[in-house]
């Protein structure tokens, strides 16, 4: 039996009141009008064509976000100091939403609410949470699973739901304390959760790929020439030129260094474009 799906209302031809922009903006959105022209839409909100794949950037945080530079204790003050990263290194929390292959599939869902913007992102480009098909989870914290769930109630009623199995098996070993965001979740969600194993091809011939480190199963996903890179990086002022140098988010720092330098290069050798939940707006690299 189903849980009771929470009502979103979206009003399908008139005006979006546009939170996801900050306030004050406003974009009319009619129903013929072809999601092909869509482009930078509005502040917190950015589209890519990629190929086939087409990628839209949607910002969760409404504030300005900074990771505070006690999160990366691995880090010299004299590098800091060098970089001008004493008061903070620019992050952001971010959700993907891909079209391809006529479906619509969402990567991650922020951090819920009350503060999170990712539903109105969603309404901004004219889509509603009933239009995801496909849910692809990078991994379990909660500022990437919170979006999934209105109090007891589903946020996204007919989204598939993938997972690595990695991830799921970790979590559920997991102290009480730490888990029971997940565990409620997954449960809401169960009929309709996949796991998979690293190396799958998932609907929309989007590949799953091990970035263990961040947390047990973290995963990396392709999508032709995009790579969703997940948490790979926390402040890319810093990591991206120093990526031996780790959060304190990062569950298991050797993995994760490891994780990290990987797929910056393989992001490099391949061409690709990378969308990271914790880069710097737009959040692509």
């Amino acid at each position: 039996m189903r849980n009771k799906t929470w009502k979103y209302l979206v009003v399908t031809s008139a005006i979006f009141v546009l939170s996801a922009c900050g306030g004050g903006t406003k974009k009319q959105v009619n129903e013929d009008v072809s999601m092909d022209s869509v482009n930078v839409v509005c502040d917190g909100l950015k589209t890519l064509q990629l190929d086939e794949v087409k990628v839209t950037w949607i910002q969760d945080n409404a504030k300005e976000r900074l990771m505070e530079r006690t999160l990366f204790a691995d880090a010299d003050d004299s590098l800091i100091e060098s970089l001008k990263l004493q008061g903070g290194i620019p992050s952001s929390m971010s959700a993907f939403l891909v079209e391809t292959g006529g479906i619509r599939i969402l990567f991650d869902t922020g951090m819920g609410a009350p503060d999170s913007r990712l539903l109105s992102g969603l309404a901004s480009l004219g889509v509603t949470p009933s239009d995801i098909k496909y849910l692809y989870l990078t991994h379990f914290h909660g500022d990437h699973i919170g979006g999934m769930m209105r109090g007891d109630s589903v946020v996204f009623p007919d989204a598939e739901v993938y997972a690595s199995k990695v991830e799921y098996d970790a979590w559920l070993k997991m102290p009480a304390d730490r888990n029971a965001q997940v565990l409620k979740t997954m449960n809401a969600y169960k009929d309709r959760l996949h796991l998979f194993e690293f190396g799958e091809t998932l609907p929309g011939n989007v590949v799953a790929m091990n970035a263990e480190g961040h947390t047990p199963g973290h995963t990396v996903f392709r999508a032709n020439k995009l790579l969703v890179i997940a948490d790979l990086i926390h402040g890319a002022a810093l990591q991206l030129e120093h990526p031996e140098i780790c959060a304190t988010y990062d569950m298991d720092k050797e993995k994760a260094v490891k994780s990290r330098k990987y797929f910056l290069q393989y992001a490099k050798d391949n061409g690709l474009t990378m969308a990271g939940m914790h880069l710097p707006a737009p959040a692509f690299k």
